[in-house]
């Protein structure tokens, strides 16, 4: 790690992979072009795909811990349940009882790893098998069976379309519909990967233009007025795409716009909607029962497995840690308002504390790793700064991290998320737009390029 001889990593399964590990459901795969997901450090000139699948995404962050061995510096099976500061440094507790000590604690448990099931009157009673996304049972054989799948997400728009052609029906249960736009997915033909490994450039200038296309797609989503423009063109697309079946495609036009929630990509979702051994059920779920599931309309329709699509809980991962600051002040007790850190990065009251992937650096139109590395930037930096002042430690001013999130909000509340009726999963219990970044990766990484001493206090 950047030089330093005494580090450790805590992970909590047995093996490593993140998402890439637990998702593996079928037709499971990145919805970010491939060269571009992937750190910039480590390149890849062998993706097959320009949007790569699961198992390649896996074996790639196998081939980086192999690379940098560090495998030698991970401690499988060891879930971290609490940590606390003692003014010198943090005492981390472990799911077994034991505990470590460490100068820094530098927290990656991500946002999107907690499966979220509704609570759903009766869903204890169904007899047949019901599984998440995330925890898909491979033993459960969907051929001719009675797929009833429950929400409309990401995942759910990758695995209907897998597993449709296999069911014998399959009732997709909707609430909102999403917006779901064209992949532009191919593979990536042998001699172009022969070029990539040739020539290096080639490959930085494939990736750079990625990048800045990507960056231009921010424009849409701080001003609205844009973001409207392009709904334009996609609700032709719609059109084109289901001629002909007007009740269908008033069912999956959203009515929210374009960007509020997450953009979903797909060439095969809609058509395996169109298909005639699947329904869209837009009706809301009354209840299930031993043997289906039953619509606010008092329909009840068969079936044989339950499958929930229904995304993850943002943030439990932290919460259902008890992490301790300075003069004993909860992690918990501060977020019970809302989740807010400096930069998603500090935490102002929890000396040496670090988030990866922390509240708002979410984002809606790129690739996360150019935001993970940003923060590893100055997570290291942060470090270097105590080690050269011989300081004990860093703690980020209550007051910058106050101007700062308030400039967020401001800046959000001017953004697509938050225009009217603007509702989802990026916003918290009480409104706010805790998980985005509203702006550019660029100047989010100039602005973690190196730590303000002015917005931190160094502890002797």
């Amino acid at each position: 790690m950047a030089g330093r001889p005494d580090w450790l990593m805590l992970e909590k399964a047995d093996t490593l992979g993140g998402t890439w590990r637990d998702n593996v459901y079928p037709g499971c795969a990145c919805d970010v072009e491939s060269h571009l997901y992937s750190f910039s450090f480590f390149p890849n000139t062998e993706w097959t795909r320009t949007f790569a699948r699961q198992g390649e995404i896996r074996s790639y962050l196998e081939d980086v811990a192999d690379h940098y061995r560090l495998r030698d510096r991970i401690r499988f099976g060891a879930q971290v349940t609490g940590a606390e500061w003692d003014g010198a440094a943090w005492d981390v507790t472990l799911g077994d009882g034991s505990t470590l000590r460490a100068r820094y604690l530098v927290l990656g448990t991500g946002a999107l790893h907690e499966p979220a099931v509704p609570e759903i009157e009766g869903i204890e009673r169904f007899a047949g098998s019901a599984f998440h996304s995330a925890q898909w049972d491979h033993t459960v054989d969907l051929r001719g069976k009675r797929v009833a799948v429950i929400g409309t997400g990401a995942s759910a728009v990758q695995f209907v379309p897998a597993v449709a052609g296999e069911t014998g029906h399959l009732t997709l249960f909707q609430r909102t519909a999403p917006w779901v736009l064209p992949k532009p997915d191919k593979p990536i033909r042998e001699r172009t990967r022969r070029a990539f490994r040739r020539v290096p450039g080639l490959r930085r200038a494939y990736r750079t233009a990625l990048y800045w296309r990507h960056e231009a797609m921010v424009v849409g989503f701080l001003h609205p007025r844009i973001m409207r423009l392009a709904e334009r063109a996609v609700r032709l697309y719609l059109r084109r795409t289901f001629a002909g079946d007007a009740t269908l495609r008033r069912k999956v036009t959203p009515d929210f716009t374009l960007g509020c929630k997450r953009v979903l990509m797909s060439n095969d979702y809609y058509p395996a909607l169109r298909r005639d051994d699947v329904t869209v059920e837009t009706a809301g779920i009354e209840r299930i029962t031993e043997h289906g599931v039953v619509t606010a309309d008092g329909v009840e329709h068969p079936a044989d497995v339950i499958v929930f699509g229904t995304g993850f809980r943002v943030g439990d991962g932290l919460g259902r840690m008890s992490i301790s600051g300075r003069d004993g002040t909860k992690l918990a007790d501060l977020w019970r308002d809302g989740q807010q850190a400096f930069h998603g990065t500090t935490i102002a009251g929890f000396p040496n504390l670090f988030t990866v992937v922390g509240p708002n650096t979410g984002l809606g139109h790129s690739s996360m790793v150019l935001m993970i590395e940003s923060q590893l930037n100055y997570v290291l930096d942060a470090m270097r700064l105590v080690d050269a002042d011989g300081a004990v430690a860093i703690d980020t001013r209550s007051d910058v991290q106050h101007a700062h999130n308030a400039d967020l909000q401001e800046r959000l509340g001017a953004a697509v998320w938050g225009s009217g009726g603007c509702a989802s999963w990026y916003l918290d219990e009480h409104g706010r737009n805790r998980t985005l970044w509203p702006g550019y990766t660029f100047s989010f990484r100039r602005r973690t390029r190196r730590v303000d001493p002015a917005a931190h206090e160094l502890l002797a």
